[in-house]
């Protein structure tokens, strides 16, 4: 399936690319959250009518991005929990949790920007992970998991 992208897909391409995907990658994920376009004359016309436009949109989005990452840099997240006498928790951490540590620190952030490098934290302790604001923009954060006293 050849597509037009209209914005910044991660390891795919740029605004305008024009790109060979998979036809469930483009159906199912690249053309209903419109990120792209079907390569037909008259999108590939109608794009380059709108390419300044777009371009325009996809700087600002990623300065939008980056002034939002900076605020966060380096930043640590203290989560507590309720934990058994080894260490371990009862039950578990997820993106969720940091989500909402996030915005009780005042940081507007969506789940699906967070990616923790453990996947999910069952045990107490300190664990790297990504906040991906922007296909270009990816700021580390450290989730201190502490027991709830």
């Amino acid at each position: 399936m050849d597509v037009i992208l209209l914005e910044r897909v991660r390891s795919l391409g740029d605004v305008g690319d024009r790109v060979e995907v998979k036809g469930g990658f483009g159906r199912n994920f690249l053309l209903p959250k419109g990120k792209a376009v079907f390569a037909t004359k008259k999108n590939i016309a109608d794009f380059e009518a709108r390419r300044a436009e777009l371009e325009a949109a996809a700087n600002a989005a990623k300065a939008a991005a980056t002034a939002r990452g900076e605020a966060m840099t380096g930043l640590v997240v203290e989560i507590s929990c309720k934990a058994g006498d080894g260490g371990k928790l009862f039950g578990s951490v997820s993106t969720r949790e940091v989500v909402d540590a996030l915005t009780a620190l005042g940081h507007e952030v969506d789940r699906q920007e967070v990616v923790l490098s453990e996947g999910q934290i069952r045990e107490l302790g300190s664990y790297g992970a990504e906040l991906h604001m922007h296909a270009d923009v990816v700021v580390p954060i450290t989730v201190e998991v502490v027991a709830e006293i």
